[in-house]
């Protein structure tokens, strides 16, 4: 994808560079930690964030022999660089309400069954609101690329996260309570940005 850097983001990342130094970090994994803090503005991540550069690669592959990308929200498929690709989010349609009412699970977690029935396996995931999607993807035997597992909030992100890890799926997450759609997006978007390159 060819990309024009506006003079803002190109400040933003020479002060980011000033503030810490991340060139001993493999390519892939450096790409993804620079645009995440860039993102989020919050240094934190440079030493919370968990990257594989295997799994980071594998993504890539994936994204460049165009594997769907899947979103738990729309807020973070909104944040997603698309240059012509699809972004399957099923969460507000009707079929997730009436599938979560049904099997008394949330309607984020509703969506990633479905989501899994139309794709199958080999997509890349990208989570940054709901940690009950995250568990939900993690139980099901849905084989993905790469799976971006970056909810947030105080009930069950922490523990969604540190599962996706423990499951052994190759995956980018973060210790702890913070993510969200903007810094889940901007680690696809790391990825995304690379794909021509």
């Amino acid at each position: 994808m060819t990309r024009t850097v506006h003079p803002i983001e190109a400040e933003s990342y020479r002060i980011l560079r000033d503030r810490v130094d991340l060139s001993h970090l493999p390519p892939l994994t450096r790409a993804v930690t620079e645009r995440v803090v860039h993102a989020s503005a919050d240094l934190d991540y440079v030493t919370d964030l968990v990257c594989d550069e295997d799994a980071l690669a594998a993504g890539l592959a994936a994204l460049r022999a165009g594997a769907p990308v899947v979103t738990d929200v729309w807020m973070v498929a909104a944040g997603i660089t698309r240059a012509g690709r699809e972004i399957i989010c099923p969460v507000a349609e009707p079929a997730a309400a009436d599938l979560g009412r049904a099997a008394g699970i949330t309607r984020s977690a509703a969506a990633v069954r479905i989501a899994y029935d139309r794709i199958g396996p080999g997509a890349v995931w990208v989570v940054g609101c709901a940690p009950t999607a995250l568990v939900e993807l993690i139980g099901l035997d849905a084989a993905p690329a790469l799976v971006v597992g970056l909810p947030v909030g105080f009930v069950g992100a922490a523990e969604s996260k540190a599962a996706l890890r423990a499951s052994g799926l190759p995956a980018v997450s973060n210790v702890g309570e913070k993510g969200g759609s903007a810094v889940a997006a901007a680690a696809l978007n790391a990825l995304l940005y690379l794909e021509d390159k």
